[in-house]
């Protein structure tokens, strides 16, 4: 914080960026340095990265308490934070690249946290295989820049690309920009590689956090924000960004109206925010896109650690089931009052943080559209206008929804079992304060960015605010009209025990989940006020609108019957004739060894009968001559 204070406002005033580099490898082409850099942007995203980490420490020590694997666990945290700073700090794409992928593996390991449970188990190997599916593509990009730059170091890159005097083109921006942007995609969880992020949230709450608040999805939009001349440099770069962005916000919010575990809620919700980022990005303005990164991280990690205190309250980690129960705020109050701040703060009501940032986002998305922004088209700033609107007024309905669910049901009283760690209650309140507070800072943090204004403009303040507003009184009032048949017999059985640790009792909702409740598409809850308001769309927004039944039927399948097909060729034709090679010489072998038989008769007598052969031979050789 201290180095954030002198790197920006405050007493710094604009503070030079703090660098360091030392070589690590003259490569004979384009040299590798271990370069760091700490500028506005880097410090500030720093703190988040350090204080949201912090806090999930803080929170694992209660509700880990009896894990027998937190050890592990805690170290494997440390890492994930560690690599996520040098991402943050790096000043080289190579060293840049070895933090990306460090987190890479750490998010495997923590996902897979319960590996007793399939679900946790697959989700751990999705999470790493689509991210790394993205990673390659960003490997080949890195390299293409460095090619066409003849450095790796990105505060060169950056010289080079927006210097008024000697700035030097990219010979290929597109294909470089659009490389990158499949890494970016891929980390960040955006469309069409997201599919990843909602089945992650089979590993503990506090991972869920940390991956949604402050390391994994945050590292794509900080390397594209770091390298956006590069991306600005392409017009139609930037039209793939903002279209990537529009498709992410508003398909995310439908799915999140959808689900009914609770923290895939939340999951999808990140996914939205997330593309407001890259929308920031796309019409480039890269404060509005780290304002609101910061401002997310807060909200988002307040969000999920109180979802972990619900699900244990609850005994389940289905709406559904919530919504059949009484009493749960009185039981939670410290979950229920920050939670109920974080969600009007995800909702972009005024005067929270949420607000503020993504303000700062349509703002600068309707100064593009206006064509206020050079080498930004209007069609993309219209672009990501019109999604983050719609996006808005979506992102509002699925918070009122899981408020009103999660904390207004009605049924059977929420068993008590006594209230939470005091270690995890006060990391809520902890960041119960820069979600309610820290959006006012949006005078001061352009000193720490570019100097772009972060104020918000009439125009998208009151057409957000009142889309964010509708979309809550919408979605209460089909609330009202269905909650009547909230009461009625559960869809299923709570199956986790409350009186359990947190972290048991959490596993056991997410191993139970589906058994009880069926499939997120097929629990026809006649009181979930999403189901009437989504219609015929609800069954395919609940399953992510069948995009992991589309890269199933188009990547998994042929993958498998090519694998299918080269185990046959190998098994039955390959090795018929490495098992002909060697079965020869052992069928000679059993000949020759019945021949062997110890009796001196019978070697007497085949060497007469072989002897009359030859001789019979001889005789007609030499009569035919």
């Amino acid at each position: 914080m201290l180095v954030a204070v002198r790197q920006g406002g405050g007493a710094g005033g604009g503070t030079a960026p703090l660098t360091a580099a030392t070589r690590l490898a003259d490569t004979g082409s384009v040299p590798i340095d271990l370069a760091l850099q700490v500028d506005g942007f880097a410090a500030l995203v720093a703190v988040l990265v350090a204080v949201v980490a912090c806090c999930v420490q803080i929170y694992s020590t209660g509700y880990l308490r009896d894990d027998p694997r937190y050890p592990s666990y805690a170290a494997l945290v440390s890492l994930f934070t560690a690599a996520m700073l040098l991402v943050v700090y790096a000043d080289d794409l190579i060293v840049l690249l070895i933090g990306w992928e460090i987190m890479g593996i750490c998010s495997y390991f923590l996902v897979g946290h319960y590996w007793e449970t399939a679900a946790a188990r697959s989700a751990s190997l999705k999470a790493f295989l689509v991210t790394k599916l993205g990673d390659v593509p960003f490997l080949i990009g890195i390299f293409a820049l460095a090619g066409d730059t003849g450095t790796f170091r990105i505060s060169e890159i950056h010289t080079r690309l927006t210097s008024e005097t000697a700035g030097v083109p990219l010979d290929h921006p597109t294909l470089i920009a659009l490389l990158l942007l499949a890494g970016v995609a891929g980390k960040s969880a955006q469309f069409p590689l997201h599919t990843w992020l909602p089945d992650a949230m089979a590993g503990p709450t506090p991972v869920s956090a940390l991956i949604h608040a402050a390391t994994m999805v945050a590292a794509g939009v900080f390397v594209v924000a770091r390298l956006l001349p590069v991306f600005a440099s392409s017009a139609a770069a930037l039209a793939v960004l903002a279209a990537m962005a529009a498709v992410t916000m508003v398909g995310s919010a439908l799915a999140a109206l959808a689900q009914d575990d609770i923290k895939r809620v939340l999951a999808y919700s990140t996914v939205g925010q997330l593309g407001y980022m890259t929308g920031a990005l796309a019409v480039d303005d890269r404060g509005a896109a780290v304002f609101h990164l910061i401002t997310h991280g807060a909200f988002k990690a307040l969000l999920f650690l109180g979802a972990g205190v619900v699900i244990h309250a609850a005994g389940s980690n289905s709406l559904a089931a919530m919504s059949r129960m009484s009493g749960l705020s009185q039981r939670i109050p410290d979950a229920f009052w920050t939670m109920t701040v974080a969600l009007l703060a995800l909702a972009a009501i005024p005067p929270f943080a949420g607000f503020f940032s993504k303000e700062a986002v349509l703002g600068t998305a309707e100064h593009a559209a206006t064509g206020h922004t050079p080498g930004v088209p209007t069609g993309v700033g219209w672009t990501v206008l019109l999604a983050g609107l719609l996006t808005a007024l979506l992102t509002a309905g699925y918070a009122a929804r899981l408020w009103l669910l999660a904390f207004r049901g009605r049924g059977e009283p929420v068993p008590d079992h006594g209230k939470q760690p005091v270690a995890m209650n006060v990391v809520l309140w902890v960041l119960f304060i820069p979600t309610a507070a820290l959006g006012l800072a949006y005078g001061t943090l352009p000193d720490w960015f570019d100097g772009e204004t972060l104020t918000p403009t009439l125009t998208t303040s009151v057409l957000g605010t009142g889309l964010a507003l509708v979309g809550v009184l919408v979605m209460y009032g089909a609330w009202r009209h269905r909650s009547a048949r909230a009461a009625r017999v559960p869809l299923g059985a709570v199956a986790a025990h409350p009186e359990a640790a947190d972290a048991v009792s959490e596993a056991e909702a997410i191993a139970t989940h589906e058994a009880a409740y069926g499939s997120i598409a097929g629990a026809s809850d006649p009181a979930d006020p999403g189901r009437l308001l989504l219609g015929p769309l609800h069954r395919h927004a609940a399953v992510g609108f069948h995009l992991d039944a589309v890269y199933s039927a188009l990547f998994v399948r042929p993958v498998r019957a090519a694998a299918r097909l080269v185990r046959f060729l190998d098994r039955e034709v390959v090795e018929t004739y490495v098992r002909g090679a060697g079965g020869a010489p052992r069928l000679l072998g059993a000949a020759v060894r019945r021949a062997q038989t110890g009796n001196v008769q019978t070697y007497l007598g085949a060497l007469l009968a072989g002897s009359l052969v030859l001789a019979v031979a001889a005789v007609l050789v030499a009569a035919g001559a």
